[in-house]
Parts: structure tokens; C-alpha cells; sequence
């Protein structure tokens, strides 16, 4: 592949004023929303527009961005995956994922993760990726396990919601640890 954001079967791209209605349907699932971070009040789709189109206007930031996951050939809105709390001395980074319930199980998640990885691997300088995930999130605990990530500590009673305290599990994989196994992207 001639596309560091093209895998087999998704693309990343920069967020479009269009996706609003996207953003707007993993806000609405709740269930799903405190999965991946905390519930918010209700928006307008007139908000949900005006927050699309300030980020299409944005210029590319590599130390932390927001992009679009969608399929490779329909160009469907599956989710987006972030990266943020970059830290270039360190060689540090994070990120997370949500990716609406249909597309779930399909392997998307897990290639837009791996495409990230391999930018901020190779293309950052980036040393090492964390990510938080909520002690009872099984899906996503699976996912960066899965990829390679490893745990290495837990956050006990750290976030509150759903009327009580729940764990967080850190995990992180380094760019050694990714690699192996794997081929790097090549000039060609």
C-alpha cells in the first residue's frame, strides 16, 4: 500500500464538516459513550455541525489530532481515533478509539489502531503509546491487548459515573514491542 492511511480495510482521514451526523451517533449511544469516556448532556445537530466544521478547518497537528475512520471502499463513517498528551522528549503518546456499533467486530478498530501506530512509529520518532481503558471494557481491553499492549497498572476507583467508582487499566506498547513481528513501511 502506497497510503500510510490506507489499510485493507479502512482510511483515515481528516474530520469533514459532513461527518457531524457520525460524531453525533456515537454521542447519542450512551451505553457506549461512557464505555470510552463520560456522558454529556444532550447537543443540537446545529452543535454538532459548528464542532465538524471547526475541526475541518484546523490545520495538521502530528502531536495531536483527531481522524476519521471509514471504509476503504464505500466510505462509510466507522468511528475516529485520536492521539494526544504527546510528550517529544519522552517519545510518548496516546490514543483511543470509538467506533460506531454496526462496524464493531470487523476488524476496523484494530487496523486504524495498528495505522496509527505505525505513523507515530515511524514517522514521529514516537518511543512508546499508551491508553487508558475502563476496567470493564472488555472489547477494548481485548483490542490493545491483542495488538501487543501490556498492562502495567490499574487506577483503582479513578473515575466516577454510573452513580460509583470504576477502575482504569493502563496499558502501553513501545515501538520495539510493535515492530517485532511486523514489517516496517518501506520506500517503495
Amino acid at each position: 500500500m502506497s497510503d500510510l492511511w490506507t489499510g485493507e480495510k479502512v482510511r483515515l482521514r481528516g474530520i469533514e464538516p459532513d461527518d457531524w451526523e457520525g460524531f453525533r451517533a456515537l454521542a447519542l449511544d450512551t451505553v457506549d459513550a461512557r464505555n470510552a469516556d463520560v456522558v454529556e448532556p444532550p447537543c443540537s445537530d446545529e452543535s454538532f455541525r459548528a464542532w465538524t466544521a471547526e475541526r475541518a478547518g484546523r490545520p495538521p497537528n502530528p502531536a495531536t489530532y483527531r481522524l476519521v475512520i471509514e471504509t476503504r471502499f464505500e466510505h462509510a463513517f466507522v468511528g475516529a481515533v485520536t492521539v494526544g498528551e504527546t510528550d517529544a522528549r519522552a517519545g510518548r503518546f496516546r490514543t483511543g478509539i470509538e467506533v460506531t456499533r454496526e462496524h464493531r467486530r470487523q476488524g476496523y478498530a484494530s487496523e486504524a489502531t495498528e495505522l496509527v501506530l505505525t505513523y507515530m512509529f515511524a514517522e514521529q520518532r514516537s518511543h512508546k503509546c499508551e491508553v487508558e481503558v475502563y476496567a470493564f471494557n472488555d472489547a477494548s481491553l481485548a483490542l490493545y491487548r491483542s495488538l501487543g499492549f501490556v498492562e502495567e497498572g490499574r487506577l483503582r476507583q479513578h473515575e466516577f459515573f454510573a452513580g460509583t467508582y470504576h477502575d482504569v487499566v493502563l496499558l502501553g506498547i513501545t515501538a520495539d514491542e510493535y515492530w517485532a513481528g511486523r514489517a516496517r513501511p518501506s520506500l517503495r
